[in-house]
């Protein structure tokens, strides 16, 4: 092998891993690897206008295409930039592999220029770090960083990198996978399911009454939407799913609940409080779905199937707990199943059961008051869903927006809804979005953003306007902090504590200034025609400011730490009644 730089090496080994794309900014210490980057060519490069930015691209990358994303940065500020997408990633199990720069080897500790602990930092909000401390270990630790990334349950993986390692020269060759995996002794994932688990789990399928798929963000990570499919159609059983799980279960097939919890819809809160069995398929029971725990499907046995042992049983105790990768046990359960005859052993209970969910659906749709005067920020959702035939990726950013794309947009495929669920980060969603179109420029984008949530990274519109990525941008602009006024209106008398946002920029002016279109909606009728006007245009991005009612409120709601019979329904008249529930048992 000829002797290579540090920093060659590592753009061979990503190439070797079939990286295609990588995010990032910059600085000092990253400086050889942007040199060799672009000197040996091949792998695309998005410069961000911030490295937080970039982070975010590089998640949207991933969450789109189920590639692992990539983020290059320098040391120091670059490094720390990066900590909140990196947290993000961790919460919602992305694949990740950060590269940082880090001061030469003799300097670390010495608080050098730019110099960070960013293994430190990061250890608790990572899957695994590296700091690399030799040219010879950089690329088997380069291959190994891709291989936990994506491997088990996936997510971010920090490779921090001293400038003097890049520099160095060797004949190092990049390791093969049998290498990497027997580097990796002690990591090996789960991923067949335990047979006898299966089993019994097969067994409370057939015999349950009232039984409830609940499904999660590692049934999209794992591609098991065909296994969903069968299971809930073979055993009728209705499916729900949670913000991460959007799309893993058609929301247009007759047997969906569409998304539980905190914001969720009546019928599938309601299926799971009076459920018998709670099948939970890549989910982790997080405490925006379950609410207060001791009422949550109180009368229900529970199976769980994750791939991460440690979810099991952390949050809610299960009863059949099942280790493995979601698709293989899918399919092995829905064999056993059909060794068994594939019998709903109480076939009267099931269809009564299956005709109460209709009662509720009927009882208590997702709905709201429209106006011909005001702009209703579900109606902005509803045109977008009809202008794109439901086949749009949609990504948000965190706030009440957030809930009204997960409420509103039916969403049909895995990876159409993109967003940042465990963290709740303020400013994903357009370098989100950005990634999410580089890495499908195939598909239609649509960042749906809150005024709040747009302001904390809008400088990524340069970016979108430097590679002509085409992706539209819906402001929901009600001028406040909408999900925190909502609950100063709700639980705080109405003391609207730092939220009022009404001095902000003219949206238009500030797209057209960065290059990008700029568009405005401030009556009913002019929504579907800006919707329309923005889907023509394929060589920038497009923003529209939709001027929404300042005060309309995400419905129906259960209180933080609340149960399901708490919840406040889509008409506001109130909370739901315990007593005008279906009776559990």
């Amino acid at each position: 092998m000829p002797a290579k730089k540090g920093a060659d090496i590592v753009i061979e080994t990503l190439k070797a891993e079939g990286v295609e794309v990588v995010f990032g900014l910059p600085g000092g210490a990253i400086m050889e690897v942007y040199d060799a980057l672009y000197r040996l060519g091949g792998i695309k490069h998005i410069l961000a206008r911030h490295e937080q930015g970039a982070g975010h691209m590089a998640e949207g990358y991933a969450k789109a295409t189920g590639k692992v994303g990539v983020v290059m940065v320098t040391s120091g500020p670059g490094a720390t930039n990066l900590v909140t997408p990196i947290a993000d990633a961790y919460m919602d199990s992305v694949p990740l592999v950060a590269i940082t720069g880090q001061v030469p080897t003799h300097l670390i500790g010495n608080d050098a220029f730019q110099e960070v602990d960013i293994v430190g930092i990061t250890r608790p909000i990572t899957k695994h770090n590296f700091l690399v401390k030799s040219i010879e270990e950089l690329p088997l630790i380069l291959r190994e960083a891709f291989y936990i990334a994506r491997t088990g349950r996936p997510g971010p993986v920090l490779v921090d990198l001293p400038k003097d390692v890049t520099q160095q020269i060797a004949d190092v060759k990049i390791p093969s996978d049998e290498e990497v995996k027997a580097a990796l002794p002690g990591y090996k994932p789960h991923v067949e399911g335990n047979p006898q688990q299966i089993k019994k789990a097969a067994e409370l399928i057939m015999s349950a009454k009232r039984p409830v798929l609940y499904v999660g963000g590692g049934a999209v990570n794992s591609e098991a939407q065909e296994e969903l499919i069968e299971l809930a159609e073979l055993m009728q059983i209705p499916v729900t799913t949670t913000t991460q799980g959007k799309g893993a279960f058609p929301e247009t097939h007759p047997l969906s609940l569409r998304m539980l919890g905190m914001h969720g819809t009546y019928y599938a809160n309601m299926a799971v409080y009076n459920s018998d069995l709670l099948i939970a398929v890549g989910a982790r029971f997080d405490d925006r779905v379950t609410g207060k725990i001791d009422e949550f499907a109180p009368g229900a046995k529970i199976i769980h199937i994750d791939i991460d042992p440690a979810s099991i049983s952390k949050n809610i105790t299960v009863d059949v707990p099942i280790v493995g990768d979601v698709k293989i046990v899918l399919r092995k359960l829905i064999n056993e199943i059909k060794k068994r005859g594939a019998k709903i052993l109480y076939p009267e209970e099931r269809k009564k059961w299956l005709e109460q969910i209709e009662k509720w659906k009927k009882l208590h749709p997702l709905t709201y008051r429209n106006s011909d005067k005001v702009i209703k920020p579900q109606y902005v959702i509803e045109q977008l869903w009809e202008a794109t035939n439901g086949e749009a990726i949609i990504v948000p950013g965190v706030g009440q927006h957030q809930m009204w794309a997960a409420m509103f947009y039916k969403f049909k495929y895995p990876r159409q809804f993109i967003n940042s669920g465990g963290l709740g980060t303020m400013g994903f969603g357009l370098p989100a979005g950005i990634g999410a179109k580089i890495g499908r420029p195939d598909r239609e984008v649509w960042v749906v953003d809150g005024d709040g949530s747009f302001v904390m990274t809008m400088q990524e519109v340069i970016t979108a306007v430097q590679y002509k990525v085409p992706v539209k941008v819906a402001i929901i602009n009600n001028a406040y902090l909408g999900m925190v006024r909502q609950w100063q209106e709700l639980f705080y008398d109405k003391r609207y504590s730092e939220v009022d946002l009404s001095v902000q920029p003219d949206f238009v002016k500030l797209a057209e200034a960065m290059g990008a279109v700029g568009m405005r909606a401030k009556k009913p009728k002019e929504v579907r025609e800006v919707i329309e006007e923005a889907r023509k245009i394929d060589d920038r991005p497009v923003i529209i400011d939709f001027w929404v009612d300042r005060e309309e409120n995400v419905l129906p709601m259960v209180p933080a730490g609340k149960s399901y019979k708490d919840m406040i329904l889509e008409d506001g008249k109130g909370k739901h009644e315990a007593e005008t529930m279906y009776l559990v048992g």
